[in-house]
């Protein structure tokens, strides 16, 4: 009997989303992670593709396990019944080989990058050195290719986001008032630079507040926004979960990717960072320019973490692409603080 796996029990977003739907549609109950009525692949269907993955780590005693480089590299294997164990079973018939998932290894050195480094070096140079015009160049071309592995598919986006406005006046603002300020008055923000106005949302109406930085008895009006399923959004969050080495066909490619992950890691912590009001004129440059690539690369926006709240955020380029519907009023209950010493 041929067995079978579903895309839960490996967690890479490349084989839920292309490899499985294209190879197989067999639908039943997973052995490995327990999910019900869900659609299965014969494991030999995959076995070319973890080959050329394991290929890009070499044997070292001093090194970890397959399973668990897969786990930390590519966020594998992340369903909470697929354990160091239960993992290693499941690749092990993966690659029809019980042995290989004992030993341990090491990151072969094609998966070397520079990637990270040239981005401290710039990010230095833009905040504190040349502004316009820096000597340090990263590999724009290599950071173009890298983005083509965030971009979320249509059906990933939400429909709805949020935007908040902190009242002013005693009635709740109309829609036509929510949107992005003027060129004139537009402020830097962590996506923006002054005087280029990009359009702030949130995935929910908490963290559309939270942006706000507000106080206990303030208002807010939040307008909701219906989104087009035709955007091409660049996904900052978790960029180890969301590239796929799967949906590369070549080897050395594959190796490079696990190379620049960190670096992708670090593109979404400059958007993520809790930055002071003091120095937020300064400390959002990295960010800014992050997103000016991104715009020049065509894409309409980009998604990255909160550092406020537990919701989304999602900067959109052209504010005139998205439009309010309606608009409700909040009152701010009680603003809570975390500190640590």
């Amino acid at each position: 009997m041929m067995k079978s796996c579903c895309a839960n029990c490996i967690g890479d977003r490349g084989i839920t989303r292309a490899i499985i739907p294209t190879l197989s549609s067999e639908v039943g109950n997973c052995l490995y992670c327990g999910t019900q009525n869900t659609q299965l692949i014969q494991l030999s269907f995959l076995k070319s593709y973890f080959e050329q993955l394991a290929n890009i780590y070499i044997k070292n005693q001093t090194g970890k396990t397959l399973v668990e480089w897969f786990k930390d590299d590519w966020d594998m294997f992340s369903h909470s019944r697929m354990d160091i164990a239960h993992s290693k079973e499941l690749l092990a018939d993966i690659l029809d080989d019980g042995a290989i998932v004992r030993e341990n290894f090491v990151p072969s050195d094609d998966c070397l990058s520079d990637g990270l480094e040239r981005w401290e070096k710039l990010r230095s140079e833009l905040m504190y050195e040349n502004r316009f015009f820096p000597q340090t160049e990263i590999d724009a071309e290599r950071l173009r290719g890298l983005l083509s592995h965030l971009l979320l598919g249509s059906d990933e986006l939400n429909e709805i986001w949020y935007r908040a406005r902190l009242q002013t006046i005693t009635e709740p603002f109309l829609p036509d008032d929510m949107g992005a300020p003027p060129k004139h008055l537009a402020s830097q923000g962590r996506a923006n630079p002054a005087g280029i106005p990009y359009l702030y949302l949130a995935s929910t109406v908490t963290t559309a507040i939270s942006e706000l930085r507000p106080h206990t008895g303030d208002f807010a009006s939040v307008a909701d926004y219906c989104m087009s399923k035709n955007l091409k959004i660049i996904d900052l969050r978790f960029p180890r979960k969301t590239v796929s080495p799967f949906l590369l066909s070549d080897e050395r490619e594959v190796a490079l990717l696990r190379g620049d992950i960190s670096f992708l890691e670090q593109l979404g912590d400059e958007l993520t960072r809790p930055v002071l009001p003091l120095v937020a004129a300064i400390d959002y440059i990295p960010s800014q320019y992050i997103c000016e690539f991104i715009k020049k690369c065509g894409y309409h926006g980009v998604i990255y973490k909160s550092s406020v709240g537990d919701g989304i955020n999602l900067a959109v380029f052209d504010p005139n692409i998205a439009s309010a519907l309606n608009v409700v009023r909040y009152k701010v209950s009680r603003v809570s603080v975390e500190v640590s010493q």
